[in-house]
């Protein structure tokens, strides 16, 4: 019975979208009714919509009918007039002016009165007395051509063909677009070519239409065509009023309508999961429910069972289930975004760790150390503040595709432009250009001749600059190298913080899923292995900026592995640091066998030890009677344990750390590198453009640099920069944060709502 309900809602969910196609097509728009509407049930609604569906079906067929005669009287009268000039200027007849039409008219009825007229020109006239004949007709222009190549191949050449334009596009009903068409007469002689010409346009789509020769007939003609035309037209006025006011009428319900049928289809479609228990007549549904919206739920089955006066109650009874229930996650017009982001690589198995949670910080501050620049920043600041304050207006409107997208992301928005600010302010960069914002420089020059050298001749005479890069640095000799190695350091220091941090997670997600396994032979070894040598690599960035040194770490970490015991010299950053490095390198040597080896062995002994001596079930006397042995009696099957798939996987899984761990800091060079391309494009701009044209007096060069100035900051750097660093700061999300401990392998709580029905629904 449900179903079938769900078949009649469906049946008229089609018919409200055809009513709805109608109101579009006539240029309407439906629109909300009035405040107290009449109450209606779904039978009674079924009713109505078949009979409005069936009388706007029948004023459609009308309409075609009508519209379809009033095209070929209109023609007709273009052909009487058309080819009325060729057969008087053929006969030197003098009055041609006088069959003249108006062209103003729009609609037309059939011309069956006329059918005495017309039998009486089909008959021989003088013209066949010489032998000498002409079939006239319209056609469309685009087949004009072909059409008169196609009569001159049939007839050998042997007639004549007249053509014009016609003054009025009829309308195509097929279509419903205006069409150009073409008057033609063909002169020719004979039955046969008669027959053949005809068949010709038939196979076109030309219409024909018989012309009189005599000029008085064709004024008779063209007065009965003019007179069909006006009652025509005032027909097809009328039916288009009345059906203009009955689409009118309905477009005042039509979305209340569609909501109703919408709401019960899915009630039933919802019906129809449920299981019916034919021993106790009832319905048995099973569902999943978040653990806080028990108590409503129970409250809500309770009042539905009192409102529909039930004999019967709602049980509701929590059940162990071995699926892996889906994930949901209580979010907030702040939060929501981020979650979109996690959720958009995969959606986070029940009770993992939710990367959401540490990408409300991590997201936003690597993007803002790539797009590290105070003054570009406000502007995104100010850009989602404005997004921000006028939330309520614009979550209410329908946005565009880009300006949705942009009102989604507002808070992701507000805070990467204030992580911008807070970076920008460490690289001292305001549009490229540095501030005193937190006193005067370290270093002045030792004399004056030093003040163009910049860099040469410069003695700190106070105490380190207090906060971010002195401005000093912008446009000395050695900016570039400076900075250059501060962000490349920066990017290894924050990238192997996140890479530990995604490790610890892969531990609390193992110790809370009780697999003790991945503590032990994946957590421990992907620590020590990550730490001996990146971490090492951390630590030496630090004790080199606290200390210094001049030490070249590069040679450092490449003669770490290619000579272990060789003597560091002035490299040594520290005392002991050479026992330190051969330890820390044999350290991760073993964490490679630690985590490919001894998991796939340890998972075999486990498979063997659960199922040693299930191997033999209960002896049986004979095969029949094996279904009536009880569920409980039957002994467990061993399941299938494929040793060298397991241990592939392991392999693949190590291997992949091992490469990854090289590959993923190398990767988060990225945001050195964007972080550069950015400065420069910012100096560029402002060297190249701005202060280029303010060197000029004149005030147009200077309007024009400031407008080209203002034009590649709000496209190229806000725009193109801005979606730059988000995608990569997304991927180091993705790839080299996420790896280390998200499975991505759940599936979104999609409860039952009336408010995400959509249409399509």
């Amino acid at each position: 019975m449900m179903g079938e309900v769900v078949k009649r809602c469906a049946e008229m969910s089609r018919k409200l979208r055809f009513i709805k196609e109608q109101i579009h097509k006539a240029g309407l728009t439906p629109s909300s009714g009035p405040a107290s509407l009449p109450d209606i049930d779904l039978e009674e609604l079924e009713i109505q919509l078949a009979e409005h569906e069936h009388g706007l079906l029948e004023m459609n067929a009308n309409s075609e009918k009508l519209q379809q005669t009033y095209n070929e009287l209109l023609e007709f009268k273009m052909v009487l007039q058309k080819a009325g000039d060729f057969l008087s200027s053929n006969g030197n007849h003098g009055a041609d002016n006088e069959t003249e039409l108006d062209e103003n008219v729009h609609m037309n009825n059939g011309y069956g009165d006329m059918s005495s007229l017309l039998e009486q020109e089909m008959q021989p006239g003088p013209s066949n007395q010489s032998g000498i004949r002409f079939i006239s007709g319209i056609i469309c222009k685009s087949k004009v051509l072909r059409f008169e190549r196609m009569l001159f191949r049939t007839t050998r050449g042997n007639m004549l063909f007249n053509q014009t334009t016609a003054d009025v596009q009829i309308l195509d009903p097929v279509s419903n677009e205006m069409v150009e068409k073409i008057v033609f007469v063909v002169f020719f002689s004979g039955e046969q070519a008669r027959i053949k010409i005809l068949r010709i346009c038939e196979a076109f789509g030309a219409n024909c239409y018989p012309v009189p020769e005599d000029l008085t007939k064709r004024r008779q003609m063209t007065r009965e065509v003019l007179s069909h035309l006006s009652e025509l037209e005032t027909t097809l006025e009328a039916g288009l009023l009345h059906r203009n006011k009955a689409l009118t009428s309905l477009g005042f319900h039509l979305v209340e309508w569609m909501n109703m049928v919408r709401m019960e289809k899915a009630i039933y479609d919802t019906l129809n999961m449920l299981n019916f228990d034919v021993t106790k007549k009832c319905l048995v549904g099973e569902g999943w429910c978040p653990i806080f919206a028990k108590s409503k739920i129970q409250e809500a089955l309770q009042r539905a069972t009192s409102d529909s006066n039930s004999q019967v109650g709602v049980i509701f009874h929590e059940m162990d289930s071995v699926e892996s229930p889906p994930t949901y996650f209580k979010t907030n017009c702040f939060t929501n975004a981020y979650q979109e982001i996690v959720d958009a690589y995969g959606v986070p198995k029940y009770q993992e760790a939710n990367p959401a949670v540490y990408a409300i910080v991590t997201f936003p501050f690597l993007f803002a150390m790539m797009f590290g620049d105070w003054g570009h920043g406000l502007c995104l600041l100010l850009g989602a503040v404005i997004l921000i304050a006028r939330e309520k207006k614009l979550g209410s409107q329908k946005l565009g595709s880009f300006m949705e997208m942009l009102f989604g992301g507002r808070y992701v928005l507000f805070l990467m432009s204030l992580f911008s600010i807070y970076c920008g302010l460490i690289y001292n960069e305001f549009f490229s250009v540095p501030s005193h914002i937190f006193g005067s420089s370290a270093y002045k020059c030792r004399d004056d001749s030093c003040s163009d050298a910049r860099s040469v001749g410069l003695i700190k005479y106070q105490d380190t600059y207090p906060f971010g890069v002195d401005p000093s640095w912008r446009g000395s000799r050695s900016e570039l190298a400076f900075l250059n190695s501060l962000k490349m350091k920066m990017s290894i220091l924050f990238g192997v913080a996140q890479m530990n941090l995604g490790i610890i997670l892969s531990y609390f997600n193992a110790r809370y899923f009780g697999n003790s396994l991945d503590i032990k032979f994946q957590f421990v070894p992907q620590m020590i292995f990550l730490n001996s040598l990146f971490g090492y690599l951390s630590l030496l960035i630090i004790v080199k900026w606290c200390t210094g040194s001049q030490a070249d770490l590069y040679h450092v970490m490449i003669y770490m592995f290619l000579s272990p015991f060789e003597a560091l010299g002035e490299n040594q950053l520290f005392a002991g640091q050479s026992v330190l490095q051969v330890l820390l390198l044999l350290l991760a040597l073993i964490a490679v066998p630690w985590m490919l080896f001894p998991k796939p062995f340890i998972l075999k002994r486990r498979h063997t030890e659960r199922f040693q001596g299930r191997t033999y079930g209960m002896l049986r006397t004979s095969e029949i009677y094996d279904d009536e042995e009880p569920e409980s009696v039957r002994q467990p099957q061993p399941e299938e344990f494929n040793f060298s798939e397991v241990f592939v996987h392991q392999m693949i899984h190590a291997i992949e750390f091992v490469l990854g761990s090289v590959s993923n800091t190398a990767s988060y060079l990225r945001l050195w590198a964007l972080s550069l391309a950015h400065s420069e494009l910012s100096t560029v701009f402002y060297e190249k453009v701005l202060r280029l044209a303010w060197g000029y007096d004149s005030v147009i060069i200077r309007l024009v640099g400031l407008c080209v100035f203002a034009f590649a900051t709000a496209f190229i750097l806000l725009m193109m920069e801005t979606l730059s660093a988000f995608l990569h700061a997304l991927r180091l999300h993705w790839v080299e944060f996420q790896n280390k401990f998200y499975s991505a392998d759940g599936y979104k709580f999609k409860p039952f709502s009336f408010a995400a029905l959509n249409d399509e629904d």
